[in-house]
């Protein structure tokens, strides 16, 4: 993995871990769902982000999005490493198989390019 994807997980996952102790619900998946995109073919990374969409939705008592996660997570760390939908979110309201745009920022990390 390069240098610049790997920060950029590690920084999405920071700042989601800290909107989830501030109970910042418009601050947390946000980041989730970036750290989901970049850790897509990455299988316990990809659970990682998984799990903690799981964790913040049991605090923001979301039982749809909990519900949702728990077969995510599953899937990830089977499956991630054969294939996985393109800038899918990772969240329960959409489509586990659904690929979604990527941005071009995520797009250069995922293709290792550095601007």
């Amino acid at each position: 993995m390069n240098t610049a994807l790997r920060i950029a997980i590690d920084e999405a996952f920071s700042r989601a871990k800290q909107a989830l102790r501030e109970k910042d619900e418009a601050g947390t998946f946000p980041w989730l769902e970036r750290a989901h995109i970049l850790s897509q073919r990455m299988p316990v990374l990809h659970a990682r982000s998984h799990w903690l969409m799981l964790r913040a939705s049991w605090q923001l008592r979301d039982y749809r999005e909990v519900l949702g996660q728990v077969p995510r997570i599953i899937a990830a760390l089977l499956f991630s490493w054969i294939w996985v939908p393109l800038g899918n979110t990772g969240r329960a309201r959409v489509s586990a198989f659904a690929p979604m745009p990527v941005s071009q920022e995520l797009q250069r990390l995922l293709q290792g390019e550095s601007r």
